[in-house]
């Protein structure tokens, strides 16, 4: 009886992390869905941005989020050296590492504290929100994971924080994929042109290493959340 508990029990953890893979790459892949929750990813990926500037010490001026699902962050400091390089690389691989992140914890049998983290990112970057479309996409998803945390049971909150890791991880190099298709009429205004115009390589390698990234972060996380169900 022991061993057919237990032989359900992983077979339906196999099942919700195997489900939970296949909804965020059938939501980021569709492009009906895509155009909606892009917008988590762009609240990722500035996060991201402003984390950074105010962790290399620039004074960081507050965000914007627009309903394009564009975004842009101000911060002001010196307008060369390795603070700026590293504000601009935050950027497009934030969702995966917080992807990354999501996925450990949750693999580590933590989701509960991947949901509680999740709000207080949210609540952190809305203080620095500086527009209304901003304001209601951040407290739009905070609800959300609001929600789970407060009235779903156990198993939904695993699943929800497996979902929110997959879709991070699976998410992640869709934009760095939009960015190199779009080249020609982003080009001066991307983190990738920027990062060009303060180095020595050209923005299709700055391009090119975070699609190497995000890709890698996307295989790691899978592992790590695959791991504990397959054995």
């Amino acid at each position: 009886m022991r061993g057919r508990v237990a032989f359900a029990g992983m077979d339906a953890a196999q099942g919700r992390v195997l489900a939970t893979a296949a909804v965020a790459v059938a939501v980021v892949g569709y492009l009906p869905t895509w155009r909606v929750v892009r917008h988590v990813v762009t609240i990722a990926h500035e996060g991201g941005h402003a984390a950074v500037a105010v962790l290399v010490g620039r004074r960081l001026s507050g965000v914007r989020l627009h309903s394009d699902t564009s975004g842009v962050t101000v911060s002001r400091g010196r307008p060369t050296g390795l603070g700026v390089v590293a504000v601009l690389l935050a950027g497009y691989l934030a969702p995966s590492g917080l992807g990354l992140l999501a996925a450990w914890a949750t693999s580590h049998g933590h989701a509960p504290v991947t949901l509680y983290a999740a709000l207080v990112l949210l609540a952190a970057l809305l203080v620095v929100i500086r527009n209304v479309f901003g304001m209601f996409s951040v407290l739009l998803t905070g609800f959300a994971v609001f929600a789970v945390l407060w009235w779903a049971p156990v198993g939904w909150r695993v699943a929800a924080a497996q979902l929110l890791a997959w879709f991070l991880l699976v998410a992640g190099p869709r934009p760095v994929l939009e960015l190199a298709a779009q080249r020609g009429s982003a080009r001066g205004r991307s983190d990738a042109d920027q990062l060009a115009g303060l180095s020595h390589l050209p923005a299709l390698v700055w391009t090119g290493a975070f699609l190497v990234v995000t890709a890698a972060a996307l295989v790691l996380g899978g592992r790590w959340l695959v791991a504990p169900v397959l054995g």
